[in-house]
């Protein structure tokens, strides 16, 4: 668990971005004659940009009452965080 004087680790904004060009551009391109599969990709895309939407509102809120907010690039980069957290404990 994080403590409350510690950054709050939130993916970069950067893996919505690479998601949805990839999704946009390829995977809607590929899929474009099949419906089905089509709408399927759509919905995907709504919600990837509903979640990086959501993300900012919680940013926001974390400006708002000064907490900081720590960019992730990878999962060994917060694991690497908490196990030197655990070190100096």
């Amino acid at each position: 668990m994080a403590k409350p004087d510690s950054s709050i680790p939130l993916p970069s904004h950067i893996h919505y971005e690479l998601l949805l060009q990839l999704l946009e551009q390829q995977t809607m391109a590929s899929v474009y004659q099949t419906p089905q599969v089509r709408s399927q990709v759509q919905e995907l895309i709504i919600t990837l940009r509903k979640a990086l939407s959501q993300q900012r509102q919680l940013e926001d809120i974390c400006r708002q009452l000064d907490l900081p907010v720590e960019y992730q690039w990878s999962t060994n980069q917060l694991s690497e965080r908490f196990r030197s957290e655990d070190l100096t404990s």
